[in-house]
């Protein structure tokens, strides 16, 4: 870790997958990379299964990977200082595979974040190819925590919460939100949107969400990836198609935040375990 930074760049990578084609979506990292590096980017995030596509299906076994894989490490080789953070299909164990996040830095897979929410209604058949993650994540970038939640990990309260008194500095949101998904009247876009501000505003932490522009098969995903601000404000979006939205922020403005609006200081952990703790025995009991 260098010494005390305040400033860093983020940057959300607005890209479409080819389904199962790993190789191809390499060389699409590499590009986007390439221009992040370009552009003194600190973290640059990829949308949700960027290295595969989302619709697999049985194809599952034949994209996964496991984090030492060489084609990952070459991957993490390219980012140099950067903590570059990308979607794959992770081999857990023999015949189980998660929904995965690799966050990469010099050379390396420095933490891999498993879906913990998967998505099994509407359009949406996770639970049926992968196993739920067990565990928080936050890598570090050059002394900025970055936490990972993928898609509709921040969809549940309870773990949106659970993540953000971690204090990370940043979330890191990757995406597939394809239109028509959930229902044909739900929002997508829009609801998307308020979700991320609610979370940058409630808990004074900027948010970087990476999503998919273009289609797969019938799906369409509409990008809209974007950087929000503690304030809930928008900083960066991307245009549509494939390109970068890149925000710069200052830790200072996220300390004046938190103290302003104590989310993370007047929790109170205990009380609200302690709640959740009777609903439990409640539900015991029948």
């Amino acid at each position: 870790m260098s010494a005390y930074r305040a400033n860093y760049r983020l940057a959300a990578a607005q890209i479409n997958c080819s389904l199962a084609d790993v190789a191809a979506n390499l060389e699409t990292h590499r590009r986007l990379i390439a221009q992040a590096r370009q552009r003194a980017v600190d973290v640059l995030l990829f949308p949700e299964l960027s290295l595969t596509g989302y619709d697999l299906g049985e194809r599952v076994p034949g994209v996964a990977m496991r984090r030492d894989d060489p084609r990952l490490i070459r991957l993490a080789e390219a980012v140099g200082d950067m903590l570059v953070v990308v979607g794959f299909v992770e081999t857990v164990g023999r015949g189980e595979y998660a929904n995965a996040m690799a966050c990469l830095c010099h050379g390396r897979v420095v933490a891999v974040h498993r879906k913990l929410n998967l998505c099994t209604y509407g359009g949406h058949e996770e639970g049926k190819h992968f196993g739920k993650g067990q565990a928080l994540t936050v890598a570090d970038a050059d002394g900025l925590a970055c936490g990972v939640m993928i898609c509709a990990d921040l969809w549940n309260p309870g773990l949106a919460h659970a993540a953000m008194l971690e204090r990370p500095d940043v979330m890191l949101a990757p995406v597939n939100a394809a239109t028509g998904m959930v229902d044909g009247d739900f929002d997508d876009e829009g609801n998307w949107l308020l979700c991320l501000k609610f979370y940058a505003m409630m808990y004074a932490t900027p948010l970087v969400m990476a999503h998919r522009y273009g289609a797969e098969g019938d799906a369409w995903f509409w990008g809209g990836s974007c950087i929000v601000g503690v304030d809930g404000g928008v900083l960066a979006r991307a245009d549509d198609g494939e390109g970068l939205a890149v925000a710069a922020i200052d830790t200072a403005d996220i300390a004046r935040a938190r103290f302003a609006m104590p989310t993370h200081r007047d929790a109170d952990t205990p009380l609200v375990a302690s709640l959740l703790a009777r609903r439990l025995e409640r539900e015991r009991q029948g």
